[in-house]
C-alpha cells in the first residue's frame, strides 16, 4: 500500500471511499463526519438514529453516495469510547477498515486527518498511528501461492486528507512505512518453510539489508566459530548438514562513537528437538523458531532508514536443530565461548545454548546494553497465553523501559523474576550449569541461563517471546501467522534511547 499526504476540500476531493471516525455514544462528531452528515443530508444522522452503527470499536458500515460529495462511498469506522481510544486502538481502527475495504476489493480510500485537538493526539501521532496500523493489518503472505492468483486482493493507497500543509505529518507517514517494511521482512522470513529459510538462506538477507544499508555485515562461518571456541553454538549445529553462521550487523550513526547498542536474535530455523525430539503433531510451527534472529533483522532495517543516532550491533545464532548421527546427546558436555561448561539435559532446550555464546560474543563490543529475543520455552505460553512476551533482566531502568516501549507499540510484554534461588535448578554435578531445570519455572530458568553468558556489568533484558511470534487467529493488526512481535517495540526504545545509569 501507498500511504500520502493530500492538502483539499472533503466536499470535493475524487475517491472511491472517504473513512470517517465516530466515536461511540457522542452528540459531539468529529469535524469530518458532521461535514459528510450535512453534504449528504443527514445521511450518517440517520444511520446512527436507526441503530445500525454506534461507533464501537472496530464497527464498520459502508454507505453509498447518492450526492453532495465527490467521493463514490462513505466507510464510517468505529472507535469506540473516547476515554479508551489509545494509539494502538487507533492503529486497529485503521487496520480494520482498511481490511474492510480490501474484501469489498476496493482499492484506495482517502482519510481526513482528525486536527485541531479533536483526538487526544498530534496530528503526526495520528498520521502515523492510521498508517502504520493500515499497513500492519494489511499485510498478507502469498509469494509460493501459484494457484489462483487472481483471487488475492490487493488494497493499494490511503491518502491522509489535511487542510494545512504539515511536514511534521509527512514525515510521520514516512516513518510509519519504514516500520512497517520492518515488521513485513521479519513477518515474511518467519512464514517461509525451514527448506527455504535455511541459516544461510537467513544470513544472506542479513546481508542484503545490511549492504541496502552501508552497515557493516560478518558472516562467522562454523571453522571461524570453532577457532574462537564457540562450543555450544556448534554443539547444536552439528546435528545438521546445513551449514550454521553466527551473523553480525554493526549500524553506526555517522559520527557516532559511542558503545552499541547490541541486539540478539535466536535463529534455530528448524527445531525438531535434536535427539529429545517433539511430538510430531504441530512440528510443523518449528520453523518460526527463528523469529528472533527475523525481528532483528527487520529492525535494523528500520534503524537504519529513520537513521537513529544509537549504533546498534546485531548478533544472529543461525543453525537448525536435529537429530542425526552427530547430533548433541543427553548427557554430553560441551564448552562455551566464555570458558563454562554445559551439560546438555535436553536436546531441545538449543535456544539458549547458541544464545549463550552469542551473549559472550556480545563482550567484545563494549555494549551499553543488550537485549534478546528468542522463542525460548513452551513454558512462557503455559505462564503468559498467546500474544504476550516474558520479560527477565538484571537491570530495573532498562527494564522499566522496554516496558514504556511495549505501552507504546502496543505489543505486551510482563516481567517475570530472575531470583538466585532458581539457580539451584540449573546446577549440574559434572559442569558448570545444565541447559534444563526440568518443567518447574521453566521460562525463568531459561532467562536464568541466559544471564550467566551476559558479560559482567552489562545491562540487559531477555525477551520471550514464544507466546507472540505467531498468531493463532486473525487479529486487527496481525493476521493468523506471523506477528513480527518485537521490531515496532524496539523501534520505539531505540528511539529515545539514552545512556543508562549504572548498576
Amino acid at each position: 500500500m501507498e500511504a500520502r499526504v493530500i492538502r483539499g476540500d472533503l466536499q470535493s476531493v475524487t475517491a472511491e471511499v472517504l473513512i470517517v471516525f465516530h466515536f461511540e455514544g457522542e452528540a459531539k462528531w468529529l469535524d469530518a463526519t458532521r461535514a459528510v452528515n450535512e453534504a449528504t443530508g443527514g445521511m450518517v444522522e440517520r444511520v446512527i438514529a436507526s441503530g445500525d452503527f454506534r461507533g464501537e470499536h472496530l464497527e464498520h458500515l459502508l454507505l453509498y453516495v447518492a450526492g453532495g460529495l465527490a467521493a463514490a462511498r462513505i466507510l464510517l469506522m468505529g472507535l469506540g469510547k473516547r476515554e479508551e481510544l489509545t494509539l494502538h486502538r487507533l492503529r486497529e481502527a485503521a487496520a480494520q477498515a482498511l481490511k474492510a475495504l480490501r474484501e469489498r476489493r476496493l482499492l484506495s480510500a482517502v482519510l481526513p486527518l482528525p486536527e485541531g485537538g479533536e483526538l487526544p493526539f498530534s496530528p503526526g501521532d495520528t498520521a502515523e498511528a492510521s498508517v502504520l496500523g493500515g499497513l500492519l493489518g494489511l499485510y498478507q503472505f502469498t509469494e509460493l501461492r501459484t494457484t489462483e492468483r487472481e483471487k488475492i486482493k490487493e488494497f493499494t493507497s490511503l491518502a491522509l486528507l489535511t487542510r494545512v500543509e504539515s511536514e511534521e505529518v509527512a514525515l510521520r507517514v514516512a516513518q510509519a512505512e519504514a516500520v512497517a517494511k520492518g515488521v513485513y521482512v521479519t513477518r515474511e522470513l518467519v512464514t517461509l518453510p525451514g527448506n527455504l529459510a535455511t541459516p544461510r538462506f537467513l544470513a544472506e538477507r542479513a546481508r542484503k539489508v545490511a549492504l541496502d544499508a552501508g552497515m557493516r555485515y560478518r558472516a562467522i562461518e562454523m571453522a571461524e566459530a570453532e577457532r574462537l571456541g564457540m562450543g555450544a553454538f556448534l554443539a547444536v549445529a552439528r546435528g545438521s548438514d546445513e551449514p550454521a553462521v553466527m551473523v553480525e550487523m554493526e549500524y553506526r550513526p555517522e559520527g557516532a562513537t559511542g558503545s552499541p547498542v547490541v541486539l540478539v536474535g535466536k535463529g534455530i530455523t528448524f527445531d525438531s528437538g535434536g535427539i529429545s525430539i517433539k511430538p510430531a503433531e504441530n512440528m510443523e510451527m518449528m520453523k518460526h523458531d527463528m523469529a528472533g534472529a527475523a525481528a532483528v533483522i527487520g529492525t535494523m532495517q528500520v534503524v537504519a532508514a529513520l537513521k537513529l543516532s544509537v549504533p546498534v550491533v546485531a548478533l544472529l545464532p543461525c543453525t537448525e536443530n536435529l537429530p542425526s548421527g552427530k547430533a548433541y546427546k543427553p548427557g554430553d558436555v560441551f564448552r562455551s565461548l566464555s570458558g563454562q561448561t554445559i551439560e546438555v539435559i535436553s536436546t531441545d532446550a538449543e535456544g539458549r545454548v547458541i544464545l549463550a555464546d552469542a551473549l559472550s560474543y556480545a563482550k567484545g563490543f563494549a555494549p551499553q546494553a543488550i537485549i534478546d529475543l528468542a522463542t525460548l520455552t513452551g513454558a512462557c505460553i503455559v505462564a503468559l497465553g498467546n500474544g504476550v512476551s516474558g520479560l527477565m533482566g538484571n537491570h530495573d531502568d532498562l527494564i522499566s523501559r522496554v516496558r514504556a516501549a511495549a505501552e507504546q507499540s502496543g505489543e505486551r510484554v510482563w516481567p517475570l523474576p530472575l531470583w538466585d534461588s532458581y539457580l539451584e535448578l540449573l546446577k549440574s554435578d559434572i559442569a558448570d550449569l545444565k541447559n534444563s531445570g526440568g518443567r518447574k519455572a521453566g521460562a525463568i530458568t531459561g532467562g536464568l541461563f541466559l544471564k550467566q553468558f551476559v558479560p559482567d556489568g552489562v545491562p540487559w533484558v531477555h525477551l520471550d517471546i514464544a507466546g507472540s511470534a505467531w498468531e493463532e487467529k486473525d487479529q486487527p493488526l496481525v493476521p493468523k501467522g506471523a506477528s513480527g512481535v518485537g521490531v515496532h517495540l524496539l523501534i520505539r526504545l531505540l528511539q529515545v534511547w539514552s545512556p543508562l545509569p549504572a548498576f
